[in-house]
């Protein structure tokens, strides 16, 4: 150590005064730089503590920040806030302990204080601005999405309604993260903004993007598909399921990446009512009967006796020969109805559009790999033949009259040109890796950079060496200084500022080589 010291000492010694210069400027900026180094990585990891917020919540958590002196940063306009990784999560629980932040609107909070002699018309309008807020707030959190508005309109409430088909509405703005909103993200906004109010029909909540888009136009409900939209739309999901079906189930017959499956469904798209009444004779049943039987008896007797004075004379007894007519009459009158009732069916058939009235699919298989003589063997006929079995009892394919199978289902094996899957997903991973180790290396970078310098600066000091001078050019120089005439041949304090004044580089050597030749 001591001799290293003693050989930086001499190094410096031999330095001219540019050269120190030089020297102590360099060291001077890699200090700097390590120091700067240090304190950078001694400097806390900020991290997002919210973003996108108005300016009267990022006011109430920079002043809770400073009150607890919380060390933090204010970025994009003063809309997000930055705390030290190690402190986030604690700041977020202690910020929501105090209601901060309160979001772009207000939400059921507004009732946590108790307010009396309020109208029923006022809790009702608070009523809908905090549902609309605690919606807009949930809205916000799905990816995205960077901000939401809902705004509710509900039916007015009055005691007599002159208008039974008003129903309520609902509007939804949504400011995108950026590029376009997924179907399931826009179905599932509607289904939560109609979940939440009462009697609101998902197809009454309209979602507009900041862009000026309806993203709810092709979602709405038809169930008579009388649409083009709808019916296109009920028919990719139709085919996509039929397809996925298959393809899945093939993925693991033959594996992943090696079958490619379209499926071309033909849908029912008129709605259909049938009504069919039959009549069956043979099927007769006495539905009533009636009887009826009148029976009419009569009977006259009538008595008579000699005209004239005869008959009226007393005492005296009538004629036995009198005659005594009798007259009887009788009647039955009998009467039967029986009413039958024939066997009568009827049958109502409501068709609604949806059925599928046929399907067909194409499904190319990849060929095999290759063998051990390089050449990949190809499947047979009768391979191809249970493959496309499987399909169509996946499908639930049933040839009718005038079709075949094969027709309804076509299967082809091909070579695939993409690569395989697995080669993907490695190289995927690969890249995986590489970005992680890329994100760990870049904490180093600064320090290997001031490393990397401070070695390219101490080998070129080392190669920079002073140039010799011969012992002939002092002597040249001694004879030419100004005390040469007296003194001729020798080296003098005065003569050595000289030179030193001239060749501030070289004399050093210079000295070490004369003193040599004079010991010699």
């Amino acid at each position: 150590m001591k001799a290293f010291a003693q050989s930086l000492l001499a190094l410096w010694k031999q330095l001219g005064l540019n050269q120190r210069v030089s020297l102590v400027l360099a060291g001077a900026v890699v200090l700097a730089g390590f120091v700067a180094l240090v304190l950078w990585s001694r400097r806390p990891d900020y991290v997002l503590l919210y973003g996108r917020l108005g300016d009267k919540d990022a006011s109430a958590i920079i002043s809770q920040l400073q009150s607890q002196n919380i060390p933090h940063q204010i970025a994009a306009g003063g809309g997000a806030v930055y705390v030290p990784a190690d402190q986030v999560y604690r700041l977020r629980m202690d910020l929501a302990a105090k209601g901060l932040p309160t979001g772009d609107g207000v939400g059921f909070e507004i009732f946590d204080k108790g307010q009396f002699g309020l109208s029923d018309f006022v809790q009702r309008t608070n009523y809908l601005r905090a549902l609309q807020g605690e919606l807009s707030r949930t809205i916000a959190q799905l990816r995205g999405v960077r901000s939401a508005r809902v705004m509710i309109v509900q039916p007015e409430n009055r005691l007599l309604l002159t208008d039974q088909g008003v129903k309520p509405t609902a509007s939804v703005f949504v400011e995108l993260a950026g590029g376009r909103l997924a179907t399931e993200a826009v179905n599932a906004i509607r289904n939560l903004v109609a979940s939440s109010v009462q009697g609101l029909l998902p197809d009454q909540v309209a979602v507009v993007d900041n862009q000026g888009r309806v993203l709810s136009a092709d979602l709405k409900e038809d169930p008579l598909l009388s649409s083009a939209a709808g019916q296109m739309r009920y028919r990719e999901q139709v085919e996509d399921y039929f397809a996925k079906k298959v393809q899945s189930m093939l993925a693991d017959v033959i594996g992943p990446g090696n079958a490619v499956v379209r499926v071309s469904a033909e849908i029912e798209t008129d709605a259909t009512t049938l009504t069919e009444e039959k009549y069956d004779p043979e099927g007769q049943v006495v539905r009533s009967q009636t009887n009826t039987e009148d029976t009419t008896n009569t009977t006259e007797t009538r008595t008579g006796g000699v005209v004239g004075v005869t008959a009226n004379v007393p005492d005296k007894a009538p004629a036995a020969d009198t005659a005594k007519p009798t007259s009887i009459n009788e009647q039955t009158r009998k009467n039967r109805t029986t009413t039958y009732e024939i066997n009568r069916t009827t049958t109502n058939i409501v068709r609604n559009p949806g059925a599928i009235k046929s399907l067909t699919a194409a499904v190319f298989i990849a060929q095999r790999p290759p063998g051990a003589n390089g050449q990949a063997a190809p499947r047979t006929s009768q391979e191809l033949d249970a493959l496309r079995q499987i399909v169509v009892n996946a499908l639930g394919l049933r040839a009718t009259a005038g079709q075949s199978l094969a027709g309804l289902v076509s299967l082809q094996e091909a070579s695939f040109q993409a690569a395989p899957i697995a080669a993907q997903v490695e190289q995927i991973e690969q890249e995986t890796r590489v970005a992680a180790w890329m994100e760990g290396a870049s904490r180093y970078v600064a320090l290997a950079l001031a490393l990397a310098v401070l070695a390219v600066f101490w080998r070129l000091l080392r190669r920079q060496k002073p140039e010799p001078l011969p012992v002939e050019l002092l002597s040249e120089a001694a004879a030419s200084g100004p005390r040469s005439r007296s003194l001729p041949g020798t080296i003098t304090p005065e003569l050595l500022n000289e030179l030193i004044r001239q060749k501030p580089a070289n004399i050093g050597v210079a000295l070490r080589d004369w003193a040599a030749v004079k010991k010699n």
